[in-house]
C-alpha cells in the first residue's frame, strides 16, 4: 500500500512537470505562429489522442516524459523529411532567432513559474515551520563524525560558507553543498572557524546522527514503580551531576546510567532553589524511568505570511533552491565528493515521495522537483533544451545559423549522452536496493 501510494504521488506530480514543461514550448510556438503537429504526454503508442485544430494530442502508455513537435525543428524524434523541402512560414526554422530562443525556453520557464506559483501557495497555507537554530540554547551534540570534522558537543552554529542556517534540518545539506568552505561556530562564548575539507557527499549524507540538539538531563514524567519513582524524582527535576561529577546534558548523563546497569547511580538534582542529593536505582536495562522534557529546549517556529508577502517569499525560495541544485552540479565534476554516485533514476525521485498522502510534502516535493527539471533542461547539451538554446545563441552572436547537418549530429551524440545517463541512475538505483 506504501509503495502504490510513493508511485502514484510521483507519477501525479510526474504529469504535471512534463505537462507544464511542454505546454510552455507549445504556447510560445502558437505565439509566434509555428505549427505544432504533436503534443503528447508520456511515451509509447498513445491510447488517447484527439486533434483540436492543427494540433494532434494525446496520452502514450508509458508515464514517463513527453513532447511537443515542432514543425520544422530538428529534435529528440530524428525526423528528417521536412529537411527535404524548402522552409515554410509556419516551421520553427523559418522563424527569427530569438522567437527560435524563446520557444526553446518556454518549458524551461514554465518550470521555474510553476515552482514559483506553488512555493507561493505553500508559503500562503502553512508557512514555514522549522526548528530555530539560531535560537538553539545548548548547541548541539555531534556523532564521531562530527568530531573528526573539528566540531566539539556545545558548539552552536553560526554559518556555513559564509551564509547564515537559521532551519536546523537545512545544516546537513548546507555542510554538503558547502562542503569546501569554512563553518563558524560559537565555542564557549568565542566564535571558531572550522576549515572542513571537501568530504564524500556519499559518506556525509548518510551522517542522519551528525548532530542533535542538546538537551539537559530535565524530567518531565516519572514511571510508576521505577527507580527515579522510588528515589522521588518528581517532574522539572533537572540532573546536574553523576557520582560527583558535573554532568547535566543527556549526552553527559546517558551514558554513566547505561555504566552503571542493575546497580545504584548518586545523583546530583536541582528543584526549584533546592539541589538535592539523591540515589536511584538503574534498571538491568539502563534505565531509571523517566520522561526528559526536550520540546522547550529545542524552539519550533512558525512563519505565518499573507499574500503579499507570500509573493516574494515564493521567488526566494525558487532562486534558494536553483543555486542549491546548481552547487551539486557542480560537485559532479569534483571526484572527491563522490557526487557522481548519489545520482538516481526513477526509484531514487519516487522514493522521496511520503509513505502517505500529504498535501503540503507532495506540493513542496514538485516544486523542488520542477526547479531540478528547469535546471536539468537549461544544461547546454544537446537533445535537451539547453544544447537547442546554444546553438541559437550562437547564431545570434555570429550571425550564422549552423546547418542541418551539425543539427542532426548534434542531436544525436546528445541523446546517446542523456540514454547513457539514465542508464547509470537507474544502476544506482537498483545498486542501492541491494
Amino acid at each position: 500500500m506504501e509503495i502504490g501510494i510513493k508511485i502514484l504521488q510521483f507519477i501525479c506530480s510526474f504529469t504535471m512537470l512534463v505537462l507544464v514543461h511542454e505546454l510552455g514550448h507549445l504556447m510560445f510556438g502558437k505565439l509566434f505562429g509555428v505549427r505544432v503537429e504533436e503534443f503528447r504526454i508520456f511515451f509509447g503508442k498513445a491510447w488517447c489522442k484527439w486533434r483540436w485544430g492543427e494540433t494532434e494530442y494525446g496520452i502514450g502508455w508509458l508515464p514517463f516524459g513527453g513532447y511537443a513537435k515542432l514543425a520544422g525543428m530538428v529534435d529528440e524524434s530524428m525526423d528528417t523529411e521536412h529537411l527535404k523541402q524548402e522552409p515554410q512560414p509556419w516551421e520553427f526554422r523559418s522563424k527569427p532567432a530569438w522567437q527560435r530562443l524563446l520557444i526553446i525556453l518556454g518549458g524551461v520557464m514554465m518550470n521555474a513559474l510553476m515552482a514559483f506559483v506553488i512555493y507561493v501557495g505553500t508559503s500562503l497555507a502553512w508557512g514555514d515551520t522549522y526548528i530555530s537554530n539560531s535560537e538553539m540554547p545548548h548547541g548541539y551534540v555531534f556523532s564521531d563524525y562530527g568530531h573528526a570534522l573539528g566540531f566539539e558537543d556545545g558548539d552552536k552554529i553560526i554559518s556555513i560558507g559564509g551564509k547564515s542556517v537559521e532551519d536546523y534540518s537545512k545544516i546537513i545539506p548546507s555542510l554538503i553543498i558547502e562542503s569546501d568552505k569554512t563553518t563558524v561556530v560559537e565555542r564557549r562564548g568565542e566564535r571558531v572557524a572550522i576549515e572542513i575539507p571537501v568530504q564524500s557527499v556519499m559518506e556525509l549524507s548518510e551522517q542522519v546522527d551528525l548532530l542533535t540538539p542538546r538537551v539537559p538531563f530535565e524530567v518531565a514524567s516519572v514511571v510508576e514503580g521505577s527507580g527515579a519513582a522510588i528515589a522521588g524524582l518528581r517532574e522539572g527535576d533537572r540532573v546536574v551531576a553523576v557520582e560527583g561529577t558535573r554532568a547535566e546534558f543527556y549526552d553527559e548523563v546517558s551514558p554513566q546510567i547505561m555504566e552503571h546497569k542493575g546497580e545504584e547511580l548518586n545523583l546530583a538534582v536541582v528543584r526549584g532553589a533546592d539541589t538535592l542529593n539523591v540515589t536511584v536505582g538503574v534498571s538491568p536495562e539502563g534505565q531509571i524511568g523517566v520522561g526528559l522534557a526536550t520540546a522547550h529546549y529545542i524552539p519550533v517556529r512558525t512563519r505565518e505570511y499573507t499574500l503579499w508577502q507570500a509573493i516574494p517569499r515564493g521567488g526566494e525560495r525558487v532562486v534558494e533552491e536553483m543555486s542549491d541544485y546548481w552547487k551539486q552540479l557542480k560537485m559532479i565534476v569534483r571526484p572527491q565528493t563522490e557526487m557522481y554516485k548519489a545520482l538516481g533514476g526513477p526509484i531514487s525521485i519516487g522514493s522521496i515521495f511520503p509513505d502517505e498522502w500529504n498535501w503540503q510534502y507532495f506540493w513542496r516535493i514538485t516544486a523542488l522537483l520542477s526547479v531540478i527539471l528547469a535546471i536539468m533542461n537549461v544544461l547546454p547539451i544537446p537533445a535537451l533544451d539547453g544544447g537547442h538554446a546554444l546553438f541559437i545563441l550562437v547564431e545570434l552572436i555570429t550571425g550564422r545559423k549552423p546547418s542541418d547537418k551539425v543539427l542532426m549530429v548534434a542531436q544525436a551524440i546528445g541523446m546517446s549522452l542523456l540514454i547513457l545517463l539514465m542508464l547509470y541512475a537507474t544502476f544506482n538505483d537498483i545498486a542501492r536496493l541491494f
